[in-house]
């Protein structure tokens, strides 16, 4: 934006000052020559003064101009000249003024006893336009700095605009990455001031509307455990063993989707979280490391020594190792090796778990359908858990499985 209004700017100025400034300079160039002019004139008419008398020689010789004088008898005093047409025509009676090749000469006839005398006096091209190329190179200079200072004045004013609304940009990207807490400062323009206030009255309606969502959330929570509990109660009381052990399975199943339901309810409303992921994996790692020695797999664990952020809640990072090795564990043969390399990442960090198993096809890699005897649903946790962090989720298979999970800064 400010690139464009300092062109605007530099078109508009340079527009307006062609307009000025070439009229100016032609009305310089006018007035130059007028002046060259009227000094041969009044050269050749104070010459002229004198014709007739003795003082004529003294007159030629007195005259700051180069003027020639032309005596009927064909004598000719001054400075040497050609008798050009121009002179023989003001020797019918007739003052001129005559272009020549390298300037212009002014003719006054003057009628004496003897006959015309022709007074000449010459300007050339010099002494018509002296001055004017130093004008016209002011002139260029003013229209120069001019359009310079216009393109200043319009930068102050674009940054003046922009910065405010660089300001609001920023602001959207922080409510769009999950930090409702960020909030603009009203500047600039009346219009993006405007726009300012309506961003954080969105921003504060947002969070108004997460808090009541979250209440909800505890709310349902509330209502539906109360008949489930119910329902257990119901079962307890079944007289028949297997009736009842069935019934309480399917009882158990619902509490758990209940469960699961709230639970992503509640991480989805409850803003963005952050751990130490190096901490959450090596927990995890540690617990499927006891199956991994049961089923003689080789794992080989590559973690951070200090402190990882992301912008991953604990649970969330949990589940989503658990989902990724529990893969691992479901759908390689016993034995197969695998392992777990969690490095730094200019956006965060990145979580890579490989195995060399029979691998899967990476285009079937939608959620419910894995192509290898999987739901797919333990990809989609990683890959909700990777996307909500600001990250994302690759998979390939060469050699066996292989899921890069990227996880997002704070």
């Amino acid at each position: 934006m400010r690139r464009w209004l300092a062109l605007l700017v530099a078109a508009t100025t340079s527009l307006v000052l062609i307009a000025l400034l070439v009229p100016m300079a032609l009305l310089i160039r006018s007035v130059a020559e007028n002046g060259a002019m009227s000094r041969a004139t009044a050269a050749a008419e104070s010459v002229a003064v004198s014709v007739g008398t003795p003082d004529l020689p003294l007159a030629v010789e007195r005259v700051e101009a180069p003027v020639t004088v032309f005596l009927p008898d064909g004598r000719v005093l001054g400075e040497e000249a050609e008798r050009t047409d121009a002179v023989r025509l003001a020797e019918t009676g007739r003052s001129v003024t005559a272009e020549r090749g390298d300037g212009r000469e002014v003719l006054v006839a003057v009628q004496s006893p003897q006959g015309t005398v022709v007074i000449r006096s010459y300007v050339s091209d010099e002494e018509l336009l002296r001055g004017v190329r130093e004008a016209w190179a002011a002139l260029a200079g003013l229209g120069l700095a001019l359009v310079v200072l216009g393109i200043v004045l319009a930068d102050r004013l674009a940054r003046a605009m922009t910065g405010p609304i660089d300001g609001l940009a920023r602001v959207s990207h922080r409510l769009a990455g999950g930090d409702l807490e960020a909030r603009a400062v009203p500047g600039g323009p009346p219009e993006v001031r405007a726009v300012g206030l309506a961003l954080n009255h969105l921003a504060g309606r947002i969070g108004d509307l997460l808090a009541a969502e979250r209440e909800s959330v505890a709310d349902l929570s509330h209502r539906l455990r109360t008949p489930l509990t119910g329902l257990r109660l119901d079962v307890e009381s079944l007289r028949d063993p297997e009736e009842a052990a069935r019934v309480g399975a399917r009882v158990d199943a619902l509490e758990r989707a209940v469960s699961a339901v709230i639970t992503d309810a509640r991480r989805r409303s409850a803003g963005r979280e952050s751990c130490d992921a190096a901490a959450v994996v090596r927990e995890r790692v540690r617990f499927w490391s006891v199956l991994a020695e049961d089923q003689g797999r080789e794992l080989r664990v590559d973690l951070p020594d200090g402190e990882l952020p992301v912008a991953a809640g604990a649970e969330s990072l949990a589940a989503c190792v658990d989902a990724l090795l529990g893969n691992v564990f479901a759908h390689t043969p016993e034995g197969a090796s695998f392992a777990v390399r969690l490095t730094p990442h200019p956006s965060g960090a990145v979580l890579v778990i490989s195995d060399t198993g029979p691998g899967f096809d990476p285009a079937l890699l939608t959620r419910g359908t894995s192509g290898g005897g999987s739901t797919g649903l333990g990809l989609d946790i990683a890959r909700r858990t990777a996307e909500s962090s600001g990250g994302g989720l690759t998979v390939s298979s060469d050699g066996g499985a292989r899921v890069e999970v990227t996880l997002g800064r704070p």
